[in-house]
């Protein structure tokens, strides 16, 4: 029987968020990533989704018990009954504590491996255009004339800040900082599963597949 309480596990970049929604589909469970718990919290005004608007609201991170009562209330849902994907949370050793206390346990944690060096190549090849905020790739998807929009045809697509080379290895510092003890963490419990995300895109699928089975 296959696996269906889950967790993808991988930094920025690596690709686990399109593995999270192949896998959904493929078991019929819900992809449950924290930002869009968090916007239907709000939504749905429930208690924790006002006190997450509180600091939305003013620009501030969430602090872990709104997070984790906003984890509590969607995963009682009905939809969730017979299993989910998390995506984004547990994402600190404290949190994930927390979901073994409120009896959650997860049956396998996807840890899509990337090395700091590919990220950089994915996210820093990232262009996207001033004029309508399409996206490009450098070398993925570039735009068919070079330094030209295709949807607008405006001239000089932009590199945002945060996606220069130097900017990411330092976001990557903090992801690392957070997320090896969570590694860990789940490696001693026996339920984490490397997966190589540097892989064809059909290779990585095929891969988190075969872990679920």
């Amino acid at each position: 029987m296959a696996k269906r309480k889950l967790m993808m596990l991988g930094p920025p970049g690596a690709g686990k968020g399109t593995q999270a929604k192949l896998l959904s589909e493929r078991l019929s469970i819900p992809h449950v990533s924290t930002g869009d718990m968090l916007r239907e919290a709000r939504r749905k005004g429930t208690p924790m989704g006002q006190e997450a608007a509180r600091y939305m609201d003013g620009g501030q991170l969430v602090p872990d018990e709104v997070v984790i009562g906003i984890v509590r209330e969607r995963l009682a849902e009905e939809d969730a009954q017979a299993g989910f994907i998390l995506d984004g949370f547990p994402r600190t050793r404290p949190q994930a504590e927390s979901l073994d206390a409120m009896g959650i346990v997860l049956e396998a944690v996807l840890n899509v491996r990337v090395s700091d060096d590919e990220v950089v190549r994915r996210l820093g090849g990232r262009l996207s255009c001033p004029a309508c905020g399409r996206v490009y790739h450098e070398a993925f998807s570039p735009p068919t004339v070079s330094d030209t929009c295709d949807t607008c045809g405006h001239l000089g697509l932009i590199k945002r800040e945060d996606d220069r080379p130097e900017a990411i290895r330092e976001r990557l510092k903090g992801y690392w900082a957070q997320t090896n003890p969570l590694v860990e963490y789940y490696e001693s419990k026996g339920v984490l599963v490397d997966v190589d995300g540097e892989r064809e895109p059909v290779d990585v699928e095929r891969q988190v597949v075969d872990a679920v089975q």
